[in-house]
């Protein structure tokens, strides 16, 4: 008998088609029947060793995040509730350039020192990998939910040649090109890259798309969060299409958002950008989470000149009064490349997390000026994080209704205030934006949650509801879902997603986490 029957469902499969009644029949981790309502008058009702009803309540394809900072939580914590209590069944790790792997000793010291605010520092970790698939070995012990990684190119230009800004060498590119190459050869799904933050910024796009037709040999894609969502945002994402154009590669643009005063209504223009390419023929796609505040670190907020060498080297730049004040100019006056070429609005920044506990004080407050933000960057040592409130609703609604639109949360779980995203992006989807808003139906929402993030990974069997597909899946009354968290109570879990389950195992089992660690690494198969 089969493990499990789900019993009178509204199952919204993932396609965008029409919601459906059935009973759905999952036996070792798979979805092996599906009967529908009409087909199931008259004869025998599937049956199961357990049976769930699912009367009033939703079935879908678990969600995909397609960009997430979970690259420690998921080892750290085992319950990881932010994202399995949400429906996520699939993270994709690896983002904005900088992560775990591949490292050597050196590059592993610099990088949890670089992205302590995404992570925390890592001492409760045991950095027992160093390449990309070590470290998705490490992942195949068991997690909460299941996982893919981008390699990142800052982490691995850091690796080859340093924090140095300079062109590499074309032994270092050789080297560059290999070690993407590895990384996807070991499973990695592509490759990502954070363009205001260093050292990945300090890459010219000739080197970009050196590394880039690597990925694309490998039926990979390339996730830029590129270098500016501000001053020359447009620009920048033209940047991108053409870049990825020339060098034959997928791209998958990063929390594609137009924020700050500078963008305000100019969605459309992004758009038009995007259907120019794909009517074209480019193989494009994007995510953005349903907010308006963005979150980073405060210390991506400097200039790029003033991080160059490492984040010592930008700790005695900022000890030094003649460094700091060029920092300041340049934050304040002219517009700093890491703020995205625009002078910097103090009381848009909101002190989201802070890694030493002395400063705990700052969570909540805003930033009062240059000298505030340069005590705090020097006494956190570079680990404080931030809500940066620039972002426009008109925008955010236009570009989740676009037709390669996909959700990922860019969720930074570490800090004592983190954003809301972290733990509501998707039911803030399904409530808010679907129930109150309709801003898109039910059918499409799951649908940009779903298969449109799995095609993008080109995964076979998942992000869909049919026979032969993995069995992670979500059920959630569409009447009541909504985030929990808000700015004020972050961590705070969404309702009306009662269960949750990952390889046909409940991970999220009546509202509550189960024991269950059913996670694990999603590796894509190289294909040269």
């Amino acid at each position: 008998m089969e493990d499990l029957v789900i019993r009178d469902a509204d199952v919204v499969d993932g396609s965008g088609a029409d919601s459906y009644r059935a009973d759905v029949v999952v036996d070792d981790g798979r979805i092996v029947s599906i009967v529908r309502e009409a087909a199931a008058a008259g004869c025998q009702r599937p049956r199961a060793t357990r049976e769930l009803d699912a009367e009033g309540l939703v079935l879908a394809p678990g969600f995909i995040d397609m960009h997430a900072h979970s690259d420690l939580a998921l080892l750290r914590d085992p319950d990881h509730s932010a994202k399995a209590a949400q429906g996520v069944t699939l993270e994709v790790l690896g983002q904005d350039g900088l992560s775990y792997a591949p490292v050597d000793d050196r590059t592993l010291a610099e990088v949890r020192c670089a992205i302590t605010g995404w992570n925390g520092d890592g001492d409760d970790i045991d950095f027992d990998w160093r390449s990309v698939g070590e470290y998705l070995d490490r992942l195949d012990r068991g997690t909460a939910v299941n996982a893919a990684y981008l390699i990142p190119q800052g982490t691995v230009r850091a690796l080859v040649v340093g924090w140095e800004d300079r062109e590499a060498t074309p032994a270092e590119l050789d080297r560059m090109r290999q070690l993407v190459a590895e990384g996807l050869e070991q499973g990695a799904v592509g490759m990502s890259s954070g363009l205001t933050y260093t050292p990945g910024m300090y890459a010219k796009d000739a080197e970009l798309t050196e590394l880039c037709r690597v990925v694309a040999s490998y039926g990979g894609y390339y996730c830029p969060h590129h270098r500016s969502y501000g001053a020359g945002a447009l620009e920048a994402y033209a940047e991108m299409v053409a870049l990825t154009r020339e060098a034959g590669c997928a791209l998958h643009l990063a929390h594609a958002t137009m924020n700050f005063g500078v963008n305000r209504g100019r969605a459309p223009q992004l758009l038009d950008l995007l259907d120019e390419a794909l009517d074209a023929g480019a193989d494009i796609s994007l995510d953005t989470y349903p907010y308006t505040p963005g979150c980073t670190t405060l210390a991506a907020l400097l200039p790029s000149w003033a991080s160059e060498g490492g984040p010592e080297a930008v700790l005695a730049r900022l000890r030094d009064d003649t460094s700091a004040e060029r920092i300041r100019h340049h934050l304040e006056e002219t517009g700093s490349d890491g703020c995205h070429g625009v002078p910097v609005e103090w009381d848009t920044i909101e002190i989201s997390g802070v890694s030493s506990p002395e400063l705990a004080s700052h969570v909540g407050g805003r930033v009062d000026g240059w000298e505030t933000a340069r005590r705090l960057l020097l006494a956190d040592r570079l680990g404080t994080t931030i809500l940066q409130h620039v972002g426009h609703e008109e925008n955010v609604r236009a570009i989740m209704r676009h037709r390669v639109h996909t959700g990922g949360s860019d969720g930074i779980l570490q800090g004592t205030k983190p954003h809301p995203r972290a733990y509501g992006t998707f039911p803030e989807y399904l409530g808010r934006y679907v129930r109150e808003l309709g801003v898109l139906s039910l059918e499409e929402c799951v649908a940009h949650l779903t298969s449109r993030p799995a095609a993008r990974l080109r995964l076979a069997d998942r992000g869909l509801v049919r026979e032969g597909y993995r069995a992670d899946l979500v059920l959630f009354d569409p009447l009541t879902v909504a985030a929990g968290s808000t700015y004020d109570s972050p961590r705070r879990l969404p309702t009306g997603i009662p269960h949750v389950l990952v390889d046909g195992r409940f991970v999220i089992e009546d509202g509550r986490r189960t024991d269950v660690l059913a996670g694990r690494a999603v590796r894509r198969t190289p294909a040269p």
